[in-house]
């Protein structure tokens, strides 16, 4: 008898990635839920406790009308809090597309889907830090 192909059940969910400096956030965005944002198996809440961080994270489903009508489960790692808040958003705003590809004007339009790709310069030997060169003394 020949072996059976392994079919995988196609879980209900969009899933992306997001990125900003070294945070990288997994996204999973499921469709007909209550809202409920979860973070590394934590509320939102939790999470982040600074306003602006919550409202960042919140702003592409608020953009496209999706704010109530959909879960979002995160995992991030690497990075600072802000950094953390800021993939979370662009991983949010590409698993939209994958939700409905009507939504790429809109959120391109406001920049979520635009990766940041500025991180920290190196430092260079001779200097203090990557541009700060030492105090110059004439005596």
């Amino acid at each position: 008898m020949p072996a059976q192909p392994k079919v995988k059940k196609k879980d209900n969910y969009h899933y992306a990635n997001g990125k900003r400096k070294t945070a990288v956030a997994r996204v999973r965005l499921i469709p007909g839920g209550k809202g409920e944002i979860t973070i590394n198996e934590k509320t939102m809440k939790d999470f982040c406790s600074v306003k602006s961080q919550q409202d960042s994270i919140l702003a592409p489903l608020e953009l496209v009308g999706l704010s109530g009508k959909v879960d979002v489960n995160a995992k991030v790692q690497g990075g600072g809090f802000n950094a953390q808040a800021d993939a979370i958003r662009h991983g949010i705003s590409k698993a939209l597309l994958e939700y409905d590809e009507m939504f790429r004007a809109v959120l391109k339009k406001a920049g979520f889907l635009t990766r940041d790709s500025r991180v920290k310069e190196r430092k260079k030997y001779g200097l203090k830090r990557a541009r700060r060169a030492p105090q110059f003394s004439k005596r």
